[in-house]
């Protein structure tokens, strides 16, 4: 089944900034050969359900063999049956409604 999900990973006890683990996940994510996209509060990635929750487990065994304490981690996900779609099928959706 294929997924497109939007997670941010929250790792605690590892001070003010968290850019390191987000790279971190963002090389987990390229490693497993799976679309992902970083913005600003997380990253996009789709891929077959099983792929993407296994990069989802090593981002956070990762993490806490970095010394997170607690991670938490905040999903959205989305499957459909009816056809094949990606993410940037769904901004080209948006964008050709407004006339881009």
């Amino acid at each position: 089944m294929y997924v497109l999900m939007d997670i941010m990973v929250s790792p605690g006890g590892v001070g003010v900034s968290v850019s390191p683990y987000v790279a971190m996940c963002q090389q987990i994510f390229e490693d497993a050969g799976l679309v992902h996209t970083m913005h600003g509060y997380g990253t996009n990635v789709e891929g077959e359900w099983d792929d993407v929750m296994a990069a989802v487990k090593r981002c956070h065994e990762t993490l806490h063999d970095a010394g997170a304490v607690r991670i938490t981690s905040h999903i959205k996900l989305g499957t459909r049956n009816d056809r094949d779609q990606t993410m940037a099928d769904k901004v080209t959706s948006v964008q050709q409604k407004l006339g881009g």
